[in-house]
């Protein structure tokens, strides 16, 4: 048999399905699983009679790859994935590719990376978004890593990706060493914020205004052939909808306890060490550490108290105001991802293309909407564009939501509806259009308690000032550092 043109190793959910995707696009697949019966169990079952090679080692599967080898780690993040790096480097050539597709995080790709070339192979970690479904159909990819590994895995991975209604690949080169990592981290905590958005929206249409499921259901059909169009829109449609044997609704036997497996988490403490306010995936990640304290929740439910929600008004005018307010605090979750990943850039020396991730982000993965096709003509007008808020198509958008927003949340606020994600958002909005913030106040208190200085609207930036404001604290003031 022929050698392969790409190696896999690991067998799971994921591992399997991209598998069986690369060989239907015509290519020779070599496999391998830690767990040897794995790899049998594959071989003579989902890919039987197709062109994939099992193999039984490390060294059965590199000495089954054309060169220059390529190798794909579909292994859980963390130590595993360094441990299989060690085990496959000592059978590569230089050149050869070793490939991370797990969901790693950005800073050890960017440790893997140099270890890699420094052993004289070449490394790439690539974000894969879609689940399951999007592994074996077509997932988007975002690469990262070693450049000239690119060339030789382009064809493989633009084969294999989603694409757009267009027949544009939904998988192109990010960047050097973590970028493709950092760009799925973000893309994670982007999915964050949109997921904790729809749920605010249910929440205040099934406890504001007493919609049943059913009702919601036609809401979310007739929503999604709009602007909201995507997804995570689609399928909370079918979740509403849905009913088991029984004919029980099954979203209401679902405990409200939400899980998380850490991309969130690390979005907001990126956007923390980059002094970037991602306030609105910050609060969704906290939203689901909350719903977490379940017990503590219902015990408090029984002794704090708070407003009955009561609706009075237009019902059916209101839920447009959902729908509008919604798309508001998008607009403003994707304009803070984008700013993130622009200072990372900064920090890391990455030269990112916003368009082409957008792009990466039109088809296959979870945040997969229409909304993203505006997002890549903003950046394709401007690739320097500052923030997605001042472009005239998302300006006039947020000006046109910003009454119903606004409704939005001041009835929440009356109705003791919480509403995390999309309140913060319009915080965030009041806040950057603002020229003057109270932060002059905060400056003062910081140079009172601790001689911290500021600097002076009636003096050239970059000059700082302290003020003995006690007569007793001395003119010395202490050392200026901005985080």
């Amino acid at each position: 048999m022929a050698k392969a043109d790409i190696g896999v190793v690991g067998l799971a959910v994921m591992g399997e399905n991209l598998i069986l995707n690369m060989e239907s696009k015509g290519f020779t697949v070599a496999c391998f699983n830690r767990t040897v019966s794995k790899v049998d169990n594959f071989i003579n079952g989902r890919a039987q009679g197709k062109n994939i090679v099992g193999c039984r080692s490390i060294e059965d599967l590199v000495a089954n790859l054309k060169t220059p080898r390529k190798v794909m780690l579909m292994v859980k993040a963390g130590q595993a994935v360094d441990a299989f790096i060690d085990q496959v480097l000592p059978h590569l050539e230089d050149g050869d590719i070793v490939i991370d597709g797990g969901n790693s995080h950005f800073p050890d790709t960017i440790r893997r990376t140099e270890y890699v070339e420094s052993k004289g192979k070449l490394y790439i970690g690539t974000g894969v978004s879609g689940g399951e479904e999007g592994a074996l159909l077509g997932p988007s990819m975002m690469p990262g890593g070693s450049p000239k590994a690119w060339p030789a895995v382009k064809d493989i991975f633009q084969s294999v990706c989603a694409k757009t209604d267009s027949g544009e690949p939904c998988c192109d080169w990010v960047g050097e060493n973590g970028a493709g990592h950092f760009v799925k981290m973000v893309h994670n905590g982007i999915e964050y914020g949109d997921m904790q958005m729809i749920c605010e929206t249910y929440q205040m249409m099934k406890e504001g205004l007493g919609m049943t499921n059913q009702e919601m259901h036609e809401v979310f059909t007739e929503w999604n052939e709009g602007e909201l169009d995507s997804y995570l829109i689609e399928i909370t449609r079918d979740i509403l909808g849905y009913k088991d044997e029984d004919g029980n609704e099954v979203i209401d036997l679902i405990l409200d306890t939400a899980g998380q497996k850490g991309t969130g988490k690390w979005t907001g403490i990126e956007a923390l060490n980059l002094g970037q306010p991602l306030t609105l995936i910050g609060e969704a990640v906290f939203a689901r550490c909350l719903s977490a304290l379940k017990e503590e929740r219902v015990a408090a439910s029984k002794i704090l108290s708070g407003p009955k929600p009561e609706f009075t008004g237009d019902k059916k005018a209101f839920v447009q105001d959902l729908r509008r307010a919604l798309y508001a605090a998008k607009i403003v979750s994707y304009a803070q991802g984008y700013q993130l990943m622009r200072a990372a850039a900064a920090e890391y020396n990455w030269n990112l293309n916003y368009g082409g991730i957008a792009l990466m982000w039109r088809g296959g993965c979870i945040i997969r909407s229409v909304f993203l096709g505006k997002i890549k003509e903003a950046f394709d007008n401007e690739p320097d564009l500052t923030n997605l808020l001042l472009t005239p198509f998302f300006k006039d958008a947020v000006e046109k939501a910003q009454d119903s927003w606004r409704r939005v949340v001041t009835s929440a606020v009356a109705m003791g509806v919480p509403v995390p994600a999309i309140s913060t958002a319009l915080a965030y909005y009041d806040g950057y259009r603002n020229g003057r913030l109270p932060a002059n106040l905060l400056q003062a208190q910081r140079d009172y308690f601790g001689a911290h200085t500021y600097e002076r609207v009636d003096k050239p930036r970059g000059e700082f000032f302290h003020t003995n404001w006690t007569g007793r604290g001395g003119e010395t003031a202490a050392s200026t550092y901005v985080v």
